[in-house]
């Protein structure tokens, strides 16, 4: 088979020079003097090359030393899980061999007695329930006797109730590719993805020939050589050295042209579409964030650092392996040690972790890629002068937050490519977006005059026939905040529903969502709760686009709209909007900054509480809230001893000059983002009303909150003093059903 090792990547192996080698070689050096390692391999690529290159230290102290060099083959442990029974998985689900989401009995019959739920995707994700491992004693040999003992063993958790890291998992899945392939796992993915990428060093059961090169680990009790090209882990080891979770041999450089075709998305071995699937969040809500096979931000992922955010990928070797792959950043970090070579149970999470903020604060500093290169779909439509809407009678729903990368409206830019622009049509906040009111007058637009026609006047929220009259087509150009009860979505829902009874053409221009695309948290509206704060089948943070949501809410629709989405480029889910390079304009009066929009899903779900301020008329709303019966110190006291991730909290007191306290000091919380990747918003809103609920009982009339939380058994467990572990367990069934059906409609 041609492979595509050097095509794809020209100058792989010439490192360039690189401003994190001094720390890099520093710190590695310092964890050789500790003793904690006997040497190292590093990779560091970025952009498309490799950066960095390096060994460090010994290969072997036992029985004699030898000197570390960048071609030494390592014992990769747990990352044959990634590497070779992960990527087998993807080539067969690519070929559809293999359904994530079927049974595990539907490939291996005899699994459980063939009565188990327990599927493909939880075996991928960890969250299947079975053991850590198999019984190691009595001794045993021999692969079919290892899967044997697999296939029977008994789960302890039902499935996808706990995040359980267990090799029985990628046992079996190295079973699901030798039965389904009809080849064993290392000849099937030499084939299909060794080969194809010239990884020539990665294999299980190495020659003896490549035996001088390999790391050696663990000497075993009664014996005087170190292992050296059989395999550490005594599992896999048991089971003749090939099996779905360890097994693997492999150098950096080899890691190094896997890396680089992951980035490339696939890289001609990967569909694209099957590298974003893997490699984006796949566990169930509120639990320990895995890909299919992937780790993405668990307690096995310090190999991320404190710098890349969330948003790469990566796995751990208990030999002393490592990978990341950071597509925001375009950078992928290889570490490799036989730290087992020193200790029975080595730990050197701290070394993976500084090494990556190493690596990340270099990526982030010399990739442009990274941010600043999003085109909304008005940027695309204004670069080919509005093609679109040639010859057709427009009508824009807009406001101030439709602007391009330049700043110029997309009224100015259509008017200036000729479009028959006729009439605009404007939300909750008006056209300018500074009124904060519940009945805003129709208008005109002062430097167009053409007619703005609102749609948040009286009881009006959606387009009458008269106002449509004489258009051929309806554009939706509006920047969303990502929560359900930013009302900003329910205009372009009930827009949509009077485009279809008027038989009109609908089409969004597609704009980020500014607090990601990736995270999906809170509880999923009741259907008989559905109101203009909660228009559709919705969690509280959604992590979609207008444009997805658009083509969510029109399949969801009675009757449905033509719809047509014109999407971005350059989009990224996992960005924030501070990366998209667009111009942040305040979306609404009281929504004045990207912290106050990752906390409004969770802070503005007690807002209609007239006893309680969430910091509307201060310079600071949903990032302090508080009341006249709150005692700061307190209340910052109990929520900080909750510790809830990416949040703190300090006591302050404030004066609102509008909304609820107006005029009135009160005490209350500020609530600081210190890790917006960790950052669960709903979350936080949960935990502040369940303290309240514990320290003031009574006080909060949560059930004037109903139509924004939009669950009635959520706000009874608040009413009745419950947890908000208990609540926040109870979001999970219907969260991953919107998971699902939101998989179906994700364009990026």
């Amino acid at each position: 088979m041609k492979h595509f090792g050097w095509l794809l990547f020209p100058g792989l192996l010439s490192a360039q020079s690189w401003g994190g080698a001094a720390d890099a070689r520093r710190v590695i050096e310092e964890s050789i003097a500790k003793g904690e390692i006997p040497g190292a391999v590093l990779v560091v690529g970025s952009q498309g090359r490799v950066v960095h290159r390096e060994a460090y230290g010994a290969r072997a102290l036992k029985p004699a030393r030898e000197t570390m060099t960048v071609d030494t083959i390592f014992d990769a442990a747990s990352l044959t899980k990634v590497i070779a029974t992960t990527s087998a998985m993807m080539k067969l689900v690519e070929q559809g061999r293999v359904r994530l989401n079927d049974p595990v009995t539907a490939y291996l019959p005899e699994f459980q007695g063939g009565k188990s739920p327990i599927t493909v995707r939880q075996l991928l994700t960890h969250y299947s329930g079975l053991r850590p491992d198999l019984d190691l004693q009595p001794e045993w040999s021999g692969y079919e006797t290892g899967i044997q003992k697999a296939l029977i063993d008994k789960p302890t958790h039902e499935p996808n109730t706990r995040f359980v890291y267990s090799d029985i998992n990628f046992e079996l899945l190295g079973e699901i590719v030798r039965k389904q392939s009809g080849l064993a796992l290392p000849d099937f993915v030499r084939q299909q993805v060794f080969e194809p990428l010239g990884m020539m060093h990665t294999t299980f059961n190495p020659p003896a020939a490549w035996r001088a090169r390999i790391a050696p680990t663990e000497i075993l009790k009664g014996k005087t050589e170190p292992l050296r090209g059989v395999v550490h882990d005594p599992t896999a080891r048991y089971m003749g050295g090939v099996a779905g979770h360890a097994g693997l041999f492999t150098t950096a450089d080899d890691l190094a042209r896997f890396a680089q075709a992951m980035l490339a998305q696939g890289g001609m071995v990967f569909a694209p579409a099957t590298v974003e699937r893997f490699t984006s969040p796949a566990s169930p809500p509120g639990l320990p964030v895995r890909g299919l096979g992937w780790d993405i931000d668990s307690p096995y992922a310090s190999q991320r650092g404190d710098l890349f955010r969330v948003g790469g990928y990566g796995h751990t070797g208990f030999t002393g392996t490592s990978i990341w792959i950071d597509p925001p950043t375009g950078s992928f970090v290889i570490l490799l040690t036989n730290a087992v070579h020193l200790h029975e149970r080595p730990s050197i999470s701290g070394l993976r972790s500084r090494i990556a903020s190493i690596a990340a604060a270099q990526a982030n500093a010399s990739a442009p890629s990274a941010r600043g290169q999003v085109k909304t779909g008005l940027d695309v439509e204004a670069d080919r002068q509005f093609s679109t809407f040639a010859g057709q009678r427009v009508g824009l729903i807009t406001n101030h937050t439709g602007l391009a990368r330049d700043g110029r409206r997309n009224i100015d830019l259509m008017l200036g490519a000729n479009v028959q622009l006729k009439a605009l049509f404007s939300p909750e906040h008006g056209i300018a977006g500074l009124e904060d009111h519940e009945n805003i007058k129709s208008t005109t637009d002062a430097a167009s005059k053409l007619p703005v026609y609102s749609l948040y006047e009286g009881s009006r929220r959606k387009p009458t026939p008269q106002m449509l009259a004489g258009l051929d087509v309806l554009v939706f150009d509006i920047q969303d905040i990502g929560a359900r009860y930013y009302t900003y979505v329910c205009a372009m829902a009930n827009a949509m529903e009077a485009a279809a009874e008027n038989n009109l053409p609908f089409y969004v221009l597609d704009r980020p969502n500014p607090i990601n695309g990736v995270d999906v948290q809170g509880v999923v509206i009741d259907e008989d709760l559905k109101s203009y704060v909660g228009c559709g089948n919705l969690p509280l943070r959604h992590g979609m686009t207008v444009g997805e949501l658009a083509a969510m809410l029109n399949d969801q629709a009675a009757k449905k709209a033509k719809l047509q989405v014109v999407k971005m480029t350059g989009w990224r889910r996992e960005q924030w909007f501070d990366e998209t390079g667009l111009r942040w304009v305040n979306p609404s009066p009281n929504m004045r900054s990207l912290n106050a929009a990752a906390l409004y899903p969770g802070v503005a779900m007690l807002e209609y509480s007239k006893n309680w301020s969430v910091g509307r008329g201060t310079d600071a709303p949903f990032e302090i809230v508080g009341a006249d019966w709150i005692d700061g110190v307190r209340l910052a006291d109990q929520l900080n001893a909750r510790a809830i991730p990416g949040v703190r909290f300090q006591a302050t007191r404030f004066k609102p000059t509008a909304s609820y306290f107006a005029g009135q000091v009160i005490e209350g919380v500020r609530i600081t983002v210190v890790d917006r990747g960790k950052l669960n918003g709903p979350v936080v809103g949960l935990e502040i009303a369940a303290a309240l609920a514990q320290l003031y009982p009574r006080k909060m009339d949560f059930a004037a909150n109903l139509k924004l939380i939009g669950s009635r058994s959520t706000v009874s467990s608040l009413t009745q003093g419950d947890g908000a572990a208990a609540i926040r367990e109870s979001w999970g069934a219907r969260l991953a059903e919107f998971q699902r059906e939101r998989a179906r409609y994700l364009f990026y």
